[in-house]
């Protein structure tokens, strides 16, 4: 059951981002999608509480508790980001807005690699602690051993992220040449002083 619950909340995350989104930018109704977008974080405190609710039921913990934790955890340090940056690129494309801003190349890449490592960093801070809150309140009377796993692999995604992090830091990607770059990449690199 929590597996499905699982992928429910995940399914209604992007149904419930491209309904505010669409709202926002097809249906010219901006206040009305921003609610609908900010709805979304109630999706992961109905999983948190059948999390508890089926532990605190005798629930076996098991592989589900586990990824229900790292799914609230990645929801809290990349859901906000996710959702603003599909917003600029919607009114990008679909209201004139300006194109989003991202690095590509040297430094700013790396930077931008890094703030990206802080964000699974608080996402795996949060799974950690909901993970270790389960252990702690099954306590001996059941095998922890399955929550305790998906520690590990919270742990292992924070170091995989820093090593990529780190490969955008010492091996930076360079720009282009100008005769490969895009007609109004090379018009706006004319302009710059």
């Amino acid at each position: 059951m929590l597996v499905t619950l699982i992928i429910a909340c995940e399914v209604g995350f992007w149904a419930l981002l491209a309904g505010g989104l669409a709202l926002r930018y097809l249906a010219k109704m901006p206040r009305l999608g921003a609610a609908v977008l900010l709805c979304e974080p109630l999706l992961e405190l109905v999983l948190l509480a059948a999390t508890a609710v089926d532990l605190k039921n005798g629930g076996e913990p098991s592989w589900t508790h586990g990824l229900a934790a790292l799914y609230i955890g990645y929801t809290v340090g990349y859901g906000h980001y996710t959702v603003k940056w599909l917003d600029r690129h919607a009114a990008y494309r679909f209201a004139g807005g300006p194109k989003p801003p991202g690095p590509k190349h040297g430094r700013a890449r790396a930077v931008h690699e890094w703030k990206l490592w802080t964000r699974t960093l608080a996402g795996a801070a949060v799974a950690l602690g909901l993970l270790q809150g389960a252990i702690w309140y099954v306590g001996d009377a059941a095998d922890t051993g399955a929550l305790q796993s998906w520690q590990y692999t919270a742990l292992r995604v924070l170091g995989i992220q820093a090593v990529i992090a780190a490969t955008y830091t010492f091996w930076p990607r360079k720009p282009p040449a100008p005769e490969e770059r895009a007609p109004e990449e090379r018009a706006a690199a004319e302009r710059r002083p």
